[in-house]
């Protein structure tokens, strides 16, 4: 007999191939028991024809333990990407913020939209005394919620790689990112710099100073080591990047070849140390730049634009992109004109060379 009862409980009782297999099938109703019988069967004829059996579908976790796992995970694998997990840290205050511990399959693309919405009309914090928050009176840019998107995006995809049963409410086709108008027009004049590193701290003078006559960018100056820096040869390599092309030889010139000087004289690890770790980089300067636009009087400007100043220069100047591509650490040369801001006297003076050009050669026989 294939199905006993012990207890008020129906048990399977059977011997296949020489072998005797006992278990209970948790029912005490016979019918739901000769349904359990017929699944063990069927489970044991895979087994023996070498069919695995099925997993059980992961239950679906919520989102705060979702996005911890994740960032966990992205700690891991973005070790020689610091910036990567730094960014999706950042983004996921906003995100636990408003999903808090709803679980994964309740977050519809409907869900997304309503985030999308309640973010763009939310307002930008900066600390105060005491380390207090206070709200000020600018609006969260849209590049802000998309790079929330970007991470809440991610958090998906590592959950369905880890086989929970999941759809992406934020895939290409579900929802859209925000416009982003990335246009920066801000360059500073030779006067304007001159202001900005009067004001500077030490530090934040010799970041705004490699970035100024180098173009490189904030974090591949606070990651400068000195087994990189060639001051025989004038110039230092840059090891760090996500693509080729920003891996690159920078070739160096004098003031910036006396700043690197000076930072090896410590005989550090990094030539900019972060103050309660020596052995890491400094994650930032923002706090001094913004001091120091403030104390400087000149007109608002974020420490990339100083990267965008280089790029126009180096523009005006006579290099060509193809060069100044390879020069900023860009693979494709369209990316260049999102840096190149060449300034107005500077196309005027254009102009003028290509009619006198044009007069010269509309009078020739």
């Amino acid at each position: 007999m294939s199905l006993v009862k012990r207890g008020g409980v129906w048990w399977v009782d059977l011997v296949r191939k020489g072998k005797r297999h006992q278990k209970s099938t948790g029912h005490k109703n016979k019918n739901d028991a000769r349904t359990a019988l017929l699944q063990f069967r069927t489970n044991l004829v895979n087994e023996e024809n070498g069919i695995k059996k099925p997993k059980a579908p992961k239950e679906i976790p919520g989102f705060r333990a979702a996005m911890s796992d994740f960032l966990s995970w992205s700690q891991q694998e973005h070790t020689a990407h610091p910036a990567t997990y730094r960014r999706y840290q950042v983004s996921s205050v906003a995100l636990l913020r408003h999903f808090k511990d709803e679980p994964l399959d309740a977050i519809t693309p409907d869900a997304v939209e309503k985030f999308k919405t309640a973010r763009r009309n939310q307002f930008t914090t900066v600390r105060g005394k005491k380390n207090k928050r206070k709200q000020t009176d600018q609006k969260i840019k849209p590049a802000t919620v998309n790079r929330e998107l970007a991470c809440l995006r991610a958090v998906f995809n590592h959950a369905i790689k880890a086989d929970v049963p999941l759809k992406n409410p934020i895939s290409k086709t579900a929802a859209k990112s925000l416009h982003e108008n990335n246009e920066q027009t801000r360059v500073l004049s030779y006067e304007e710099e001159k202001q900005y590193l009067a004001a500077a701290t030490p530090m934040l003078f010799d970041v705004a100073t490699l970035m100024l006559q180098t173009g490189m960018r904030p974090e591949e100056v606070y990651r400068i080591q000195p087994q990189n820096v060639h001051l025989s040869g004038s110039y230092l390599f840059n090891p760090f990047g996500k693509t080729k092309a920003a891996k690159r030889r920078i070739t160096l010139t004098a003031s910036a070849r006396a700043v690197l000087k000076r930072r090896m004289a410590d005989g550090g690890v990094y030539l900019f140390p972060c103050d309660t770790d020596a052995t890491r980089p400094v994650p930032k300067v923002n706090n001094a730049h913004d001091r120091a636009i403030r104390d400087s009087g000149i007109a608002p400007a974020r420490l990339y634009d100083l990267r965008h100043t280089w790029a126009t220069r180096a523009a005006e100047s006579g290099i060509d992109l193809v060069t100044l591509a390879a020069m900023l650490g860009h693979s494709k040369i369209n990316m260049v004109l999102r840096y190149v801001h060449v300034q107005q006297a500077h196309q005027t003076q254009a102009m003028q060379r290509m009619e006198k050009y044009v007069l010269k050669q509309s009078a020739t026989p």
